[in-house]
């Protein structure tokens, strides 16, 4: 089996896709075909073997072959003609814009390329930490209290202290900051306006239970063990820089049987029938004894292969689940009847 791993994007996550790429080549036994997308949107296929963080720092990666797609998939010029880049399905591993809010799952659907990964409205619901609140209260699931504040809204709010402050639309904890007191609102907001028009404002919940849970539907769901982050008050953009190139398998949280079969449960109301088709992870609090969700992670960094036994055989079985398009029959026949009324 060949699997295309597309990663990059103009994206403020675009590094830590790097990162996620890179760490395919220890995880997965299948043989890969590296597509990166440079900053500019541009595609190129990276050898393999070649592949390492300094090759796109450095430009190097423009010595490679670029890509076009078209339909069916990605191409390359080869002596008179053009070449398609052979895989069996392709891995989104793009994290944040492009990658995450549909516009990679408009573009690989737009041209029939199969694909593990969000398609258009998953990702639209999970890019948004505004709308996968309003997602899951649909199903009953808890979250947080929040407020939204947009760039040019006055900052004169009424707040209790200490508070998170998260950009609406962004991820790796990138422009996120822990507020304590009033004096220190004026600065978080203006980091977390840097990336976006709009922050979400959480209560910060001192010593909060945080447990990770990733998995996909195939015939069945398939779980990964449930994780619980060692980590300070929030993984800074380093940190999880760090995280993002984990392959080596984590520890199984403590749960009680109750706790465990309420996060699956919750899992299953968020992911059955948005997110066929993808490998997601979902991070949870714990408040005595209920489970709310903190966020969708529909490209989790590294695709949380740590958080499986058997990663290769997960996205392998994944790709014979995949969604199909509906199909459109060509016909006209509105049309030829008119034509027909009108003797044409």
């Amino acid at each position: 089996m060949k699997i295309g791993i597309i990663f990059g994007g103009k994206s403020f996550e675009h590094e830590i896709s790097i990162v996620s790429a890179i760490a395919m080549k220890k995880v997965l036994k299948s043989d890969l075909v590296y597509i990166f997308c440079d900053y500019s949107r541009d595609f190129y296929l990276v050898p393999t073997d070649k592949i390492n963080a300094k090759r796109f720092s450095s430009g190097d990666y423009k010595k490679d072959k670029k890509l076009t797609l078209k339909n069916g998939g990605f191409f390359h010029k080869s002596m008179m003609s053009e070449k398609r880049v052979e895989f069996d399905f392709a891995l989104n591993i793009s994290h944040g814009a492009d990658g995450e809010d549909g516009k990679f799952a408009s573009m690989l659907e737009f041209f029939n390329i199969p694909f593990i990964g969000p398609r258009v409205e998953a990702s639209v619901i999970s890019y948004n930490k505004l709308f996968t609140k309003l997602y899951a209260k649909e199903f009953g699931i808890k979250t947080l209290d929040y407020k939204i504040l947009d760039k040019n809204s006055s900052r004169d709010i009424e707040l209790v202290y200490p508070i998170i402050i998260k950009p609406t639309r962004l991820g790796s904890s990138i422009g996120i900051s822990i507020v304590k007191s009033k004096d220190e609102l004026e600065y978080a907001l203006d980091v977390a306006f840097e990336f976006d028009t709009q922050v979400l404002i959480e209560p910060f919940v001192k010593e909060i239970k945080e447990y990770n849970l990733a998995g996909c539907k195939t015939d069945q769901y398939r779980f990964s063990i449930i994780e619980e982050p060692q980590k300070e008050e929030f993984l800074d953009f380093d940190k999880k820089y760090l995280d993002f190139s984990r392959t080596k398998r984590v520890n199984e949280a403590k749960l009680s049987r109750e706790i465990i079969e309420k996060i699956q449960n919750s899992f299953k109301k968020l992911y059955e029938p948005l997110f066929r088709g993808s490998l997601i992870r979902c991070d949870f609090f714990v408040v005595d004894e209920e489970v709310y969700i903190n966020e969708i992670n529909p490209v989790p960094g590294s695709m949380a292969n740590y958080l499986f036994d058997d990663f290769d055989s997960i996205i392998c079985e994944l790709s014979k689940f995949l969604p199909k398009q509906t199909r459109v029959i060509t016909k006209y026949k509105y049309i030829d009847s008119i034509n027909a009324a009108k003797g044409k």
